[in-house]
């Protein structure tokens, strides 16, 4: 196995990992599992992703972690968030709410067919805000810091 595909097993080894422990007491009071996607500015790409969302664990805030694979500029990255939503009063089935976290952030460079491709891990973080129906949509803006995306603008579905 060449050091590419040894990182690259690495990097999925930690995100299940990541996933399944940190994810676990979340899934034990779970809302409901969600899609998400839409494009990332400073990597400018497109991305897809998955998150479940918690019951509230104090006044109004809710754990969603979640995973999003972006694609385009030459890079593949891959965003482990652990976010929290604090969510206010619903009005005519609308619903504000801010937020963030931190973020494990996997970026692989494709640096061209004769050349090294390079996979980094690097810190993150995240502040949101964003808009959501009752029945599930939600619309989400994010400010990235650290090595996280500088700022994103997503659609999703929450399914309830």
């Amino acid at each position: 196995m060449n050091a590419t595909a040894s990182a690259k097993a690495t990097v999925v080894k930690f995100l299940l990992v990541g996933i399944v422990v940190l994810g676990a007491p979340a899934w034990a009071a779970a809302q409901g599992p969600g899609v998400r996607g839409g494009v990332s500015i400073d990597p400018d790409q497109f991305y897809v992703g998955a998150h479940y969302e918690t019951d509230a664990l104090a006044d109004r805030v809710h754990f969603r972690p979640n995973v999003e694979a972006g694609f385009g500029n030459d890079l593949t990255l891959i965003g482990v968030n652990f976010e929290f939503a604090y969510k206010f009063p619903r009005r005519n089935g609308w619903q504000i709410y801010a937020g963030g976290g931190p973020a494990v952030n996997f970026y692989s460079f494709d640096r061209g067919p004769n050349a090294d491709n390079d996979t980094e891990a690097e810190a993150g973080l995240n502040v949101m805000l964003g808009l959501e129906h009752s029945e599930g949509l939600f619309f989400e803006f994010k400010i990235g810091a650290i090595d996280s995306p500088e700022l994103k603008f997503g659609i999703g579905w929450t399914f309830r």
